[in-house]
């Protein structure tokens, strides 16, 4: 997770940005935060799909082969 400053930092930068401007270091550091904002994002929704289980209304799990296989790897 992010920690508050950062984000705090993001959002001041994007309004900045939308008033005023950026100069090109704060534009620099506008976008390494974005892309690690962005990484952990991405970490967090993958490890959130690799517990998912999907059962239909018959109670079966169908959940797709390649989402097992990647819950499996992950156990070893």
């Amino acid at each position: 997770m992010l920690s508050k400053q950062k984000m705090a930092r993001i959002n001041e930068l994007a309004k900045k940005a939308k008033s005023s401007g950026l100069t090109k270091e704060e534009a620099l550091e506008q976008q390494q935060l974005r892309r690690e904002y962005i990484q952990v994002f991405r970490k967090a929704m993958e490890d959130m799909l690799h517990s998912v289980t999907v059962i239909d209304p018959n109670g079966n799990d169908v959940t797709p082969k390649k989402l097992k296989e990647s819950q499996k790897s992950r156990l070893h």
